[in-house]
């Protein structure tokens, strides 16, 4: 079925179910959160204790772009899609990776 178009020969977009929306809205949470531990795991600095990241350069700069990364994720983590193929994007996409970042994670740590 072609997209009913607007006066001003745009295509309106249909919302998405609210189970697609709600769905989508979960798989992009998730993933998103799985990005920002995989980050904070990588980042993280050789030896355990946070003061030792001032010993190489090195860890100084991965620790510090680790952190910017983070940061990054979780502002967009509040950032909703914007129009609803978003929603149905992360629908989809969700399926297969939130299992390949739990994957991801798993094998990281």
């Amino acid at each position: 079925m072609p997209p009913v178009m607007s006066a001003k020969n745009k295509p309106v977009e249909t919302p998405p179910p609210p189970g697609v929306r709600r769905t989508g809205l979960i798989f992009r949470t998730i993933f998103i959160c799985i990005l920002v531990v995989i980050t904070a795991r990588v980042a993280s600095p050789e030896v355990e204790h946070i003061w030792s990241v001032y010993e190489t350069p090195g860890d100084l700069i991965r620790v510090v772009l680790g952190f910017a990364v983070c940061v990054w994720l979780i502002v967009h983590l509040f950032v909703l899609p914007k129009d609803a193929a978003g929603y149905r994007t992360w629908f989809y996409m969700g399926f297969a990776l939130i299992p390949l970042s739990i994957l991801l994670g798993v094998v990281t740590w």
